[in-house]
């Protein structure tokens, strides 16, 4: 029998204006508020709650202390002062006292409240001439709501629509409602103690202790959540089903030479990440698989592990990344571990031949271009390690049968598809990042694909001594340690968020979660990296320094802190031919220090670096951060990152650059970074696939995550709950727009 009452659907197609209390003014106001639907409207959570059933009175506050009263308005008024400034004041009295409101350059304030009206009011209080006051507190209008908790709606002064006509919305569309369908079976709800679903859209609006409506929040996120979980276990199930898989049946001979040859031990991690993804090339479903490693975890060995497998069985590999610099260190180090190998050729005398391996970029000659091109189609080219230009017009394969991405989030959907439909076959692919996710948000945004984690790193690396280093007068102890490093043989990484030359800053233009490589990659004359910082909202007590450039900071230091040390520059903005002898030359220590930007961020490893200097840390996100100190530490000589930053930076920066120093290990970082940023940064690694959660937090609810995967799975295994999995579809196609289905049902 299907669940009874009100459906998702049919609340989205109700526009607001069919409640009574609703004029087509107040709609158009709605409609600023992105509320056009009963649905909307029905969704749009409180941001905070009022409990009015114990109420502080104004006569019991004490300075210093932060408080929320509830207050008749007396009067408001406004006035300039000579210095042109304007001061809003309102007046507010609950029978035991009066409080005065203050607001500095916001005279609007005067005008949304009038006498007689009942306002929440929160702050904190402060005492002048012995009247109780509070400066730019947060007032709302609620009426009178004695005895309750009262909802705060977010609400717009500019659109004329309160809190409190919000909630008056609210209650009628709850009222006319009456019931909603619940498409989570009873059985499951009883399982995870969740709140039927009627009862959970009432008490988040109007609950009657705040017990209630952390129930009620809880059920609602464990629903936005339950609702992507069968969007992507849905697209799971129709790659498999539409899927055209190779079952790669080699015998490991190729795979256990190329393991045999290695210079090193593998950890145990990359054992049981190369057993588990040589189990899933065997299987005729494609594979599709996340490999996430901290910073030098080994990651590259596993992927090549992977495409030996595809080879042996007569397949071709391609692996893609996003820049030229991480694709030509990929290229040296495939060069160097896979020397030796040799793979079967009926054609050839003595039945085998050299395994071959490429390089594809934007600046590939065009006569290496051409015979590439051809190996590619004639199958004689065994792994192609390229940029974007693999995908490019003209690239063939005669056999692709293993894909592998790099720094995946870099790509957009529609290239790393393009590289798949370029098999004949579905190829198997391996996506890897060497950004930690934290698993709720791997399992949430990465939820279509199998997980494996590196979580040891290989022997023989050292902990990097992280310093934050505020103002020029501290960071000299950063140059010092750099020419420490030159004199002993060692070299270094200063890098800095800007170009120079007129390039735009980075906290000018914050990066885009929805670019994507190739439309702002360093093969089109601008890294990606150089607009990697990232901007902090919070306010600043005081002005941070500008920020400096790759271009300046390499003449200053030349000629000043590092002078007599052999410095290079490098950033994206150079041509490719430019780019590649700075980083040989770097590579072959004719260089004793490379001024960058974030276009070294990925992929260069050079072991004789030692020190990294990161300027303007305060303008780089947690993960960029761990990425560049990533660069260092990568023998088993002492390592040293330094954090410059002005002597001003915000609070969040300063969150970050404290984890920074705190810990090492990027898993930590990742949760710290979930913690600073929240989910909705997180999830922007979907790019355009991004689905939004209201109410679920991916940090607070680890567990509704887990069990939200569980449920979709069990739901749509078990016929008994056939008419719940229709419910629940219906609901994906109405909260999920048909851009986000159709790129979740592409990547």
């Amino acid at each position: 029998m299907p669940p009874a009452g009100r459906h998702l659907e049919q609340l989205r197609r109700l526009p607001v204006t069919e409640l009574e209390k609703v004029s087509a003014r107040k709609a158009a106001a709605l409609r600023q508020l992105g509320i056009e639907s009963v649905l909307d409207l029905l969704t749009h959570y409180p941001r905070k709650y009022v409990d009015r059933t114990n109420q502080s009175d104004i006569a019991d506050l004490a300075e210093g202390e932060e408080a929320v009263v509830t207050a008749e308005v007396s009067r408001s008024s406004s006035r300039r002062f000579r210095t042109g400034r304007l001061l809003a004041e309102i007046l507010v009295h609950d029978g035991t006292g009066t409080l005065v409101c203050t607001f500095f350059n916001q005279p609007w304030q005067a005008r949304r409240f009038s006498s007689g009206q009942i306002v929440t009011v929160f702050g904190k209080v402060a005492v002048y001439r012995g009247k109780r006051q509070m400066a730019n507190p947060v007032v709302d209008l609620v009426g009178d709501q004695t005895g309750r908790i009262v909802p705060i709606y977010r609400q717009s002064g500019k659109a004329a629509v309160s809190s409190l006509e919000i909630g008056r919305y609210v209650e009628e569309a709850l009222d006319r409602a009456k019931e909603f369908a619940d498409p989570l079976p009873g059985p499951v709800r009883a399982e995870l103690r969740l709140l039927p679903r009627t009862a959970a859209f009432h008490d988040v609006h109007l609950p009657e202790t705040l017990e209630d409506k952390d129930a009620a929040r809880r059920r609602l996120a464990f629903d936005e959540l339950l609702r992507l979980q069968m969007l992507l276990a849905a697209r799971r199930r129709a790659t498999d089903a539409s899927s055209n898989g190779i079952a790669h049946r080699s015998g490991g001979v190729l795979l256990q030479q190329y393991l045999d040859r290695l210079p090193f031990e593998l950890t145990g991690a990359q054992r049981q990440a190369i057993a588990r993804i040589t189990e899933d090339l065997a299987s005729p479903h494609p594979m599709n698989r996340l490999l996430q490693g901290d910073v030098g975890a080994g990651k590259t060995v596993v992927a090549l592990s992977a495409l030996l497998v595809g080879i042996e069985g007569g397949y071709q590999g391609a692996f893609m990344v996003p820049t030229e610099v991480l694709a030509e260190q990929h290229h040296l180090s495939a060069m160097r571990l896979l020397e030796g190998l040799v793979v079967p050729d009926p054609g050839r005398l003595g039945g085998e031949r050299p395994l071959t391996v490429e390089l594809l970029t934007n600046r590939t000659s065009g006569a290496d271009r051409g015979r590439i091109l051809d190996g590619l189609a004639q199958g004689s080219v065994d792994l192609v390690i390229g940029t974007h230009a693999l995908i490019s017009e003209g690239v063939d394969f005669a056999a692709l049968g293993v894909v592998v991405v790099d720094e995946q989030h870099r790509f957009g959907v529609e290239q790393r598809a393009a590289l798949s439909e370029k098999a004949s076959l579905d190829p198997d692919l391996l996506v890897m990042t060497a950004t930690p996710i934290p698993r709720t948000a791997a399992m949430t945004v990465y939820g279509d694909l199998d997980h494996t984690t590196l979580d040891e790193l290989p022997a023989g690396r050292t902990t990097i001594e992280t310093r934050w280093l505020e103002g020029e007068r501290r960071e000299q102890t950063a140059w010092k340690r750099v020419l420490e490093a030159v004199s002993a043989g060692q070299q270094a990484y200063v890098v800095c968020p800007l170009v120079g030359g007129g390039a735009v800053a980075a906290d000018e233009e914050p990066e885009d979660p929805d670019a994507v490589a190739g439309e702002d990659d360093e093969e089109d004359g601008g890294a990606a990296g150089d607009k990697g910082a990232l901007l902090d909202p919070a306010e600043l007590h005081g002005e941070r320094r500008p920020p400096r450039s790759a271009v300046e900071e390499h003449e200053r230091l030349s000629s000043g802190p590092l002078g007599g040390s052999r410095v290079g520059l490098l950033h994206g903005q150079m041509a490719p031919k430019e780019k590649e002898p700075v980083m040989q030359a770097f590579r072959d220590h004719e260089l004793d220090v490379l001024v960058s930007t974030t276009v070294i961020e990925v992929g260069v490893d050079v072991p004789n670096a030692t020190v990294m200097v990161i300027e303007d840390a305060d303008r780089f996100g947690i993960a960029q951060l761990h990425q560049l100190r990533g660069r260092v530490g990568r023998s088993d000589l002492p390592s040293s990152c330094f954090l410059l930053t002005g002597d001003v930076v915000t609070d969040t920066a300063a969150a970050r650059l404290e984890a920074m120093v705190r810990t090492q290990n990027g898993f930590e970082l990742a949760e710290e970074d979930l913690a600073l940023r929240r989910e909705g940064t997180v999830l922007g690694a979907r790019q355009k696939g991004r689905t939004d959660l209201k109410l679920a937090n991916l940090r607070d609810h680890r567990d509704l995550v887990l069990e939200s995967r569980r449920v979709a799975t069990e739901i749509m295994d078990d016929p008994a709950y056939e008419e719940h999995e229709s419910l629940l579809q219906e609901e994906v196609q109405a909260l999920v727009s048909p851009d986000e289905a159709e790129y979740l049902f592409r990547s």
